[in-house]
């Protein structure tokens, strides 16, 4: 059964990656024609996101990324902003 839930209710979930990095928070959904386009995820301290990103406070993250919405927002791996999963690799030194 499909539950429905206020965009409201959304606002300061915690995000995940599907491989279960800790993202960010959610601080507000972008609407369009009724329908959400996209979700902007705050950088916390000690998230993958500020890790990456550095002084910048967040990112906006399509809502085809978004794989669930319940107790906490789960999105796709590949919302991460492009190159971060090179800086995680271990260095082959």
């Amino acid at each position: 059964m499909l539950k429905m839930k206020k965009v409201s209710e959304t606002y300061d979930l915690k995000v995940f990656t599907d491989t279960g990095e800790y993202f960010g928070d959610v601080e507000d959904s972008i609407i369009q024609t009724n329908k959400v386009s996209g979700w902007k995820i705050k950088s916390t301290k000690n998230s993958f996101l500020s890790r990456v990103i550095g002084s910048a406070k967040g990112v906006i993250v399509p809502h085809q990324l978004v794989k669930a919405v319940g107790d906490i927002l789960i999105i796709s791996k590949s919302a991460v902003p492009t190159g971060a999963m090179d800086d995680e690799e271990p260095s082959a030194e």
